[in-house]
Order: structure tokens, then C-alpha cells, then sequence
């Protein structure tokens, strides 16, 4: 019943971590008229405090100081913090500029530019169906550039930057809000510098909104931080399988709500590129299934051919004639 109980809270963790990154469009505008870079120095400022408290209930601090004598490791975090910014602004300047269902095709894709990195910068080895979902989602892309008049650049941004961030977050293998709090102390100083260059030049719009604008701004810290904890509920409970199935809760999301609540057009070329990108991400799916269920049949074959084996028999002490003979014990 316990794991059963701890099952079913991982994976309502897991929905509410990517229902809330689908539903986070929502939330951006009402952050106008602050502009992007604004709002995403306010994101970093305040998401530092909001994970600070964290560690401080939780007491994990011990990980700062052996962070801290490990160069390489800090120069790892320092990447990562780049390669988000850039993903958070880019995110942010594109809901509020009505490219909701282009930044959610970037999300889309990503699995696809993992896949592809992985090949290109590990040396990792596809599968038949992989390469074929890789050669489908490339098919997308031209489809949506001919399509455009132009590459989808806003999708194809967001999809490198967040599988360069998840490339750099598995060498530097730290826990999701530890990780989180070392790339926001790194983006600390200049996001503040920013906000009080702003402030000095009477452009910010934390204290000439009112109050309630104010608030929102601050709010984007735990924006930041509350679907990252649930997400990390999520990972320690459900297999790994059924987390990269969630994943694709926020992109559809947000695709639904590009289209019903912003109204964004869906011209039928558009519609073309994103039902290859599904058929890629299906072709995906279905071979991470299928090989799953062959590992677990091959584990389950071995473990039963392990206990089919006769245990061998140790000959009883007093058994002088077979030992002194030499002869082997008898199975």
C-alpha cells in the first residue's frame, strides 16, 4: 500500500511540475509593461530567495563548500546559468509577442535535439526507429521553414538551449534545487545590476506599477522554483518511463492555449510541421517501450534461468572417502 500511496503522489507531482510549465503563458503578460530582459532579471533575482528559504528549512548546505573547491564543476554551473538565461528570456519575449505555439514546438523538438546531440557530442548509438524519428523531425523543421519563409528560429533556440542546459546538468550531476540555487547565485549580481541600472534610469516598473505589479514581479520566483520541487518529487517515485511520457504535458498545454485563448494562426503548413514532429515523438515513444519491455523480459529470462540452476551440494564432513580420493562432490 506504501508504494502504491508514494506512486501515485510522484505522479501527481509530475502532473502539477509540467501542468504548470504548460500553463505558465498565462502568466507572463500580466508582467506587462515589463519587458522581457526585466522580467527575466526579476526571475533570477528573486528565484535565488525563494530557493535560499528552501535550503534553509531543509538544511542542505553542506554541498556549497565542496561546490565551491571543485573549478571545473563551477565553471559547468556558470555554462548552464548562461545557456538558461537565454532559454528563460527567449520564452518570456515570446509569449509576450505571440509566438506561443512556436516556443511550444521548441519544446516538442527537444527530445529530438537530445537524441541528436547525444549522437554528435557522446558518441551514442540510435537505434533503427530513432534514427528514423531524428530523419522525421529534421522533415518537420523543413516543412515549418518553408512554411515560415525562414528556420523556425524561436523553436529551434529554445530546443538547443534546453538540451545544451541538460547536457551540461548531467556532467555536473547536483540535485535539482541545489543546482537551481548554485545557477542563480551565478546570475545574481547581474540581474540585480540590471534592475538598478534600470531603476536608476527611471525605466523600471517594479515601483512606478503599483503595488500588485510589484508582487507579480516578485512572484516569479516561486513560478520558478514550485514546479522544480514538484518535479523533483516526481523523479524519486515514478520510473523514469512514465516521466518522459509527462513531459509532454507542458508543450501540448501550451500549444492549446496558443491557439484557443491567444488566437495564434495555425496556417495548414504549420499543422503539417507539427504532425511530423507527433509522428517523430510517437516513433519515439513507442521504441522507448518496446525496448524497455524487451530489457525487463531478458532481466526477468535470466533471473529464471538462475533459479532453474541445481544448487551444488556440499558432501557431509564425515565423508573422508570422497575427499581423500580426490573426487569432485557430486552435484
Amino acid at each position: 500500500m506504501k508504494g502504491t500511496n508514494e506512486q501515485r503522489a510522484g505522479l501527481l507531482s509530475g502532473i502539477g511540475a509540467y501542468g504548470l510549465w504548460g500553463v505558465v503563458p498565462l502568466f507572463w503578460p500580466l508582467l506587462k509593461p515589463g519587458g522581457a530582459i526585466e522580467i527575466l532579471a526579476h526571475r533570477m533575482a528573486w528565484s535565488l530567495g525563494v530557493v535560499g528559504i528552501a535550503l534553509l528549512v531543509l538544511r542542505r548546505w553542506s554541498w556549497i563548500g565542496e561546490l565551491v573547491r571543485q573549478p571545473k564543476k563551477l565553471g559547468l554551473i556558470s555554462v548552464a546559468a548562461a545557456v538558461i538565461t537565454v532559454n528563460w528570456g527567449l520564452y518570456i519575449w515570446s509569449v509576450n509577442n505571440g509566438h506561443v505555439v512556436e516556443a511550444s514546438l521548441g519544446y516538442f523538438i527537444n527530445p529530438l535535439v537530445t537524441i541528436a546531440m547525444g549522437v554528435l557530442l557522446l558518441g551514442e548509438r540510435l537505434r533503427p526507429a530513432q534514427w528514423v524519428a531524428v530523419g522525421t523531425g529534421v522533415a518537420a523543421v523543413l516543412v515549418l521553414a518553408i512554411g515560415y519563409g525562414q528556420p523556425p528560429w524561436i523553436s529551434l533556440t529554445l530546443a538547443f538551449s534546453f538540451a545544451t542546459y541538460g547536457l551540461v546538468k548531467k556532467k555536473v550531476n547536483m540535485g535539482g534545487l541545489e543546482s537551481l540555487t548554485a545557477e542563480t547565485a551565478v546570475l545574481f549580481v547581474p540581474a540585480l545590476g540590471y534592475l538598478l541600472w534600470l531603476g536608476a534610469r527611471g525605466e523600471s516598473t517594479f515601483a512606478s506599477e503599483g503595488p500588485g505589479h510589484a508582487v507579480l514581479l516578485a512572484s516569479t520566483g516561486i513560478v520558478t522554483a514550485t514546479p522544480l520541487v514538484l518535479f523533483g518529487a516526481a523523479a524519486i517515485r515514478v520510473p523514469l518511463s512514465t516521466l518522459g511520457l509527462l513531459q509532454y504535458l507542458a508543450p501540448v498545454f501550451q500549444f492549446v492555449l496558443g491557439i484557443l485563448y491567444f488566437h495564434e494562426a495555425m496556417p495548414p503548413e504549420r499543422w503539417a510541421g507539427f504532425a511530423l514532429v507527433w509522428l517523430a515523438l510517437t516513433l519515439l515513444t513507442w521504441d522507448a517501450f518496446r525496448t524497455a519491455r524487451r530489457t525487463r523480459a531478458r532481466a526477468q529470462a535470466a533471473a529464471a534461468q538462475l533459479a532453474a540452476r541445481p544448487a551444488r551440494r556440499t558432501p557431509p564432513a564425515g565423508d573422508s572417502a570422497s575427499t581423500s580420493s580426490g573426487a569432485a562432490p557430486r552435484p
